[in-house]
Formats: structure tokens, C-alpha cells, sequence
């Protein structure tokens, strides 16, 4: 698949998911504080208590913006309030919600890099997004050695150097969106798969060590959600149409 440089566009009033769709939220990580005390008073005690344990208040805040956000977006399409809504977290802390509250249909991912975060929503369908920003004194070589694929390391060092920034992280967030797609984390390494990551090459699982049918099961694509930054989300199945909405701070 291509990439997407998306419009990011006011979510209509009557928002609805449909099958096969894919809506992918932008969110700034900072807003003003009245925005921040409410939406603080929707989360639930846990997730108070893991604010409380940010060292700066920075991280403290972006916390309780990313899942209070999360809240309020999840609510529209569920159509219950945010504050009610319950998470359960599997084996390797990929969180969903309760199946009561429609956590078998409604499947969603959140990720988050300077000050942006983008939450992923889709049904009936495993989902993972990644986002980044591109750090051009990145060690990009020594790295991709130690944590990327063979062939993608071969990739990466072949790109003339100006270009292996943005191609690493091309890389990564793809890898990353993969890995939360399928709910397994870090406890899947990283260079057992390969994916696209060449300039103007179309996103793509291309290969898993030791299962030659699931990459066929992926749809991979990437997001431009600023000139500094990258992004990838990944579904499984077929992605037959993407809706990219700004969270406008609306409850």
C-alpha cells in the first residue's frame, strides 16, 4: 500500500464505523488545563494512580490526555459514557475493552511520539499503530543491526545517507504497528520479520521466519502525520477504506 499524507478532517456528528473501515484519530498531547481536569475525571482508578507516578508533569499530563482521549473517542462509537468504559489487558498488556461493553466488535490501538498521538479504531479485526519522530543523529546502522532483519539492515545501509533516517523509522513504526496488531509485543523479535522500508516503497509485511502465510495475513500502511514524523498502522485483513479525524477536544 502507499502512503498517505491524510487530511485531517473534523469528525462528522453522526460517526459510525463500518466494516472494513479503518478511522485513525490525531490528537495534540497538550491542551489547557480545564480540558486536562476533565479529562482526568473520566479515568479510572488505576489509571490515576499510573498518572500519579510520573516523575514530571509533563509525562503526568500527555498520560492523562492519551487515555482520556481514548475514552472520550471510544465512548461516540460505543455510545456510553467514557468514565464506564473498562479495559482488560491480555498477557503482554495490549489493552481492549471488556466484551460486555463491545470489546468483541470495537478493536482499537493508541500510540503516541512528541506531543502527538494517534489512536487506530477498526471492527472485528486485530489492529496496531506506530508513530514516531525522525531523529536525524539517530545511530540508524547500529541499531537496525542489532534489533532489524537481515535483509533490512541490507536495505537500510544500501539508501544513500541522508535518506536512512526517515527509512529506519519507515521501518520501525512498521514493525512496532505488527507487533501490537498481533498482541504479542516485544516478546516477538524484531528481526524474525521483514518489512518494506525503502523510500516510495508501498508498506508491506513481506516475510515471518517460520510462518510463510502470515504475512499474506496483514495489510500494512503508512501515515505521514507531519513532515517530522512517520507513522504506520496494521490490520489484519484487507484495509477497503481510511477515515483520518483531529480530535477536536469535543466530548
Amino acid at each position: 500500500m502507499i502512503a498517505v499524507v491524510p487530511s485531517w478532517n473534523s469528525p462528522p456528528l453522526d460517526l459510525t464505523l463500518d466494516l472494513g473501515e479503518i478511522h485513525v484519530w490525531r490528537v495534540s498531547l497538550t491542551q489547557t488545563e480545564s480540558c486536562l481536569q476533565s479529562l482526568e475525571e473520566t479515568l479510572s482508578t488505576d489509571e490515576r494512580t499510573k498518572a500519579e507516578g510520573f516523575h514530571f508533569p509533563k509525562g503526568r499530563s500527555q498520560f492523562i490526555v492519551s487515555r482520556g482521549v481514548l475514552r472520550a473517542i471510544l465512548s461516540r462509537y460505543l455510545n456510553i459514557n467514557p468514565h464506564i468504559l473498562r479495559f482488560y489487558y491480555n498477557p503482554y498488556g495490549k489493552p481492549s475493552i471488556i466484551a460486555a461493553q463491545g470489546g468483541n466488535t470495537l478493536r482499537f490501538n493508541l500510540s503516541h511520539s512528541r506531543g502527538i498521538a494517534l489512536i487506530a479504531i477498526t471492527k472485528n479485526r486485530d489492529i496496531g499503530v506506530d508513530i514516531e519522530g525522525i531523529n536525524t543523529n539517530f545511530p540508524c546502522l547500529e541499531i537496525a543491526e542489532k534489533f532489524f532483519s537481515p535483509l533490512e539492515h541490507s536495505v537500510l545501509r544500501s539508501l544513500p545517507e541522508h535518506l536512512q533516517p526517515r527509512a529506519f523509522f519507515t521501518c520501525w513504526t512498521r514493525k512496532e504497528a505488527y507487533i501490537k496488531a498481533v498482541g504479542k509485543g516485544l516478546s516477538i523479535p524484531l528481526n524474525q520479520f521483514d518489512v518494506t522500508l525503502a523510500p516510495g516503497e508501498p508498506a508491506a509485511l513481506l516475510n515471518v521466519e517460520d510462518n510463510p502465510e502470515e504475512a499474506s495475513r496483514w495489510s500494512l500502511m503508512e501515515l505521514i502525520p507531519s513532515s517530522d514524523m512517520v507513522a504506520a498502522v496494521a490490520v489484519a485483513g484487507d484495509c477497503w477504506k481510511l477515515h483520518c479525524w483531529e480530535w477536536t477536544g469535543e466530548f
